[in-house]
């Protein structure tokens, strides 16, 4: 999801493994140009995957499944729906600890009161009908279940629009309105939080013309090579250049990325 490379390209696979291709609506491991993308999403699991420690876990939409994988590191069970039979096939046989179903978020293939926790990570801005998506969550969720929730600010993502930029997206959130969705269908809020460049991104930010972003979109709706002190920047991000802030420290609607934490009443 989010990728600013539209060309198609197989990602990197293991002998036997069924292959997946890039087409902009997912991030995959692996590549250098996607590389920043990969780690803005990997990072938000890597700093939530311990609230799944020893819980039944669902993935609803779990894409090239290297999430729900680094999940099942710590949970008792992870379970994964997705839509997209090739994302089901990946999964199944690049990550056989993930118990994988085919399946409409809208309409999740599990039985009532069944999961400790329900992980939706930048799924949601995909979906169009989000409310139904959320009356689902929390149907399935035990009481006290946690829903964690990551999607792209709208603020941010697509500046001064209500329509989103990425063709893939149905509609994308801020701070505020994801909040609302989430009390409507039935959760409290435990936490807003924000995810923002750290000083390592802020500095290339300033090397790319204020923006790496920007640089890196340029370069794929150019369909042009990659200047080497780019592509450098973007295959050397790791986690670690992220920040993940709460919004009563920072002000959420400045971040790139919206983390919410709600509870199953």
């Amino acid at each position: 999801m989010n990728s600013t490379n539209p060309a198609e390209q197989p990602a990197g696979t293991s002998p036997g493994d069924t292959a997946m291709v890039l087409t902009g609506e997912r991030t995959i491991p692996g590549l250098d140009v996607e590389n920043y993308w990969f780690r803005r999403h990997e990072v938000v699991y890597q700093q939530l995957a311990p609230r799944c420690g020893g819980r039944d876990v669902l993935e609803a939409g779990f894409g090239e499944g290297y999430g729900a994988d680094l999940i099942a590191r710590a949970a008792n069970r992870v379970i994964g729906v997705d839509y997209d039979d090739t994302a089901v096939a990946h999964v199944r046989a690049r990550y056989p600890r993930v118990e994988t179903l085919q399946g409409n978020l809208a309409d999740l293939p599990l039985p009532d009161a069944s999961v400790d926790v329900v992980v939706n990570f930048q799924v949601i801005e995909h979906l169009w009908d989000q409310a139904q998506f959320i009356a689902e969550c929390a149907r399935v969720l035990r009481p006290g279940g946690l829903l964690m929730v990551s999607t792209p600010n709208r603020i941010t993502f697509s500046p001064g629009r209500d329509t989103p930029i990425n063709p893939f997206h149905t509609r994308e959130l801020n701070a505020a309105e994801l909040t609302e969705l989430l009390l409507d269908g039935g959760f409290t809020m435990e936490s807003m939080l924000g995810v923002f460049h750290g000083p390592t991104l802020r500095a290339m930010d300033a090397r790319h013309g204020g923006s790496i972003i920007d640089a890196q979109i340029a370069r794929a709706l150019a369909d042009a090579p990659w200047p080497d002190e780019l592509l450098a920047d973007v295959a050397g991000v790791s986690c670690d250049d992220f920040e993940i802030v709460d919004a009563a420290e920072r002000q959420i609607d400045d971040s790139l990325d919206l983390v919410a934490i709600a509870v199953r009443q």
